[in-house]
């Protein structure tokens, strides 16, 4: 079995993103996950998900947890310790549900905290 350390050298950069939005059904922010540590593997997982998917589906939530590796099993045994990972669980749990995937651009790429002007929705 790899680890996520392994698995997050095989995902796209993200250097260019300072943020991506999970948009719920009803048009609302379901969660923000910004280009900051503590949130740049998540933000590369949940961007490969929605590059590969279109959205955040139970099937890319399935992948996104064989991706998450061994923090999947300290997920499953530790309920809120890691939210990023608990979102894609419940969407497995429920085996329905979506959500689009909404990029907010750097102005640079040594900036990931400036947003551009521009962002984009990915969606099926």
């Amino acid at each position: 079995m790899s680890t996520f350390a392994a698995n997050l050298k095989q995902l796209p950069r993200i250097s260019h993103l300072a943020a991506l939005e999970l948009i719920a059904a009803d048009d609302t922010v379901a969660a923000r996950i910004e280009n900051r540590q503590g949130q740049t593997g998540s933000l590369a997982v949940y961007n490969h998900l929605g590059q590969i998917f279109g959205a955040i589906t139970a099937d890319a939530a399935k992948k996104g947890v064989e991706i998450f590796a061994e923090h999947s099993d300290d997920a499953r045994a530790n309920p809120g310790k890691h939210p990023n990972i608990d979102r894609l669980l419940a969407m497995i749990a429920n085996g329905a549900g979506m959500l689009r995937v909404k990029h907010h651009f750097a102005t640079s790429p040594d900036d990931s905290s400036a947003q551009a002007a521009i962002d984009t929705t990915v969606a099926q």
